[in-house]
């Protein structure tokens, strides 16, 4: 499968939440890390979405937003993954940020140059991506 999202996790799910429209669904990735999504109640459905199915997660680098010094913040987005910045690709505007997750999973973050310096983003910091379940799609193999 080629995609134009940057980040493309494989995983195992490990629950399906079902509700009246929506369902929350959580995917387990090769290092333990967790990635909840929330996708219609049809797409669980037409996909077949069970546990223990294998099955990718989508998520576009521009959707993932990154802070530093987070301990102390609570935030609605589900998803907040720490690591370790492994590289920081600047462009003219933005910038490509590279963090690796404890299990050896990186994650593509898309931010502007002006937010790289306020975190002071630089390989070796830390940084959690967090990602809201609404912007990770589930794909299932065929």
């Amino acid at each position: 499968m080629k995609v134009s999202a940057r980040n493309v996790f494989k995983g195992q799910v490990s629950k399906v939440e079902e509700g009246a429209v929506n369902a929350e669904v959580a995917l387990t990735l090769p290092g333990g890390e967790q990635l909840v999504a929330v996708v219609t109640m049809e797409s669980v459905r037409n996909l077949g979405i069970a546990v223990g199915q294998e099955a990718v997660a989508l998520i576009k680098a521009p959707w993932v937003m990154l802070m530093t010094d987070a301990s102390d913040i609570r935030l609605s987005a589900r998803n907040c993954l720490e690591g370790t910045v492994v590289s920081v690709n600047h462009g003219a505007v933005n910038a490509e940020v590279v963090i690796e997750l404890a299990g050896g999973t990186k994650v593509f973050s898309i931010v502007t140059r002006e937010a790289v310096e306020e975190l002071r983003l630089a390989q070796g910091a830390r940084a959690t991506a967090v990602i809201k379940a609404s912007h990770i799609i589930l794909g299932m193999p065929a």
